[in-house]
């Protein structure tokens, strides 16, 4: 499962420390900061949009959904009492989650150091309201840790993140 993969053996003397407490917090205020200083002026940028993070302990590890007015993401980071080797940025990663798996890059924040991120919208649909941009994230996150099922041999099930996120209704 997900601790596994994120706990590989690796020829590295830093680490990453895990973070005792939900990081959600920091996380926001660390995308505040980029939408000021960095993102503002780009051509899809939604400035509607708010910041939102929503984080939950999975396997030892801080899971969570992350909005800006410019992307939607998974993103990964080390739970209480874990150390993260330091890997490569923008290395990948595939971890299996119970809604399947997903590709995450390695990435880095200031505040928070290394963390992992996979990508679900980018750039954000411009006709998305800041309400269904906030719902998304609870369903997202919801979602991220729900089992998939099936009905009655209905056939497989399509986890894609294109189909997840592009099934809008009016």
């Amino acid at each position: 499962m997900a601790q596994s993969y994120l706990t590989d053996v690796q020829e590295t003397v830093e680490e990453c420390v895990g973070f005792a407490v939900d990081p959600s917090p920091i996380l926001m205020a660390q995308y505040e900061r980029i939408a000021r200083e960095e993102m503002q002026a780009l051509p899809f940028y939604h400035p509607a949009m708010p910041i939102l993070a929503e984080c939950a302990l999975y396997e030892g590890q801080w899971l969570g959904v992350v909005l800006t007015p410019w992307m939607l993401s998974v993103v990964v980071l080390p739970g209480p009492d874990q150390c993260w080797p330091v890997r490569p940025l923008a290395s990948r990663i595939a971890l299996q989650l119970p809604c399947g798996n997903l590709t995450f890059m390695v990435g880095e924040l200031p505040e928070l150091g290394q963390l992992l991120s996979c990508s679900l919208m980018s750039p954000l649909d411009p006709h998305l309201s800041a309400k269904e941009g906030a719902a998304l994230v609870g369903s997202v996150h919801k979602m991220l840790l729900s089992l998939p099922v099936q009905q009655d041999g209905a056939g497989t099930v399509d986890l894609g993140r294109r189909r997840l996120l592009g099934a809008r209704q009016g």
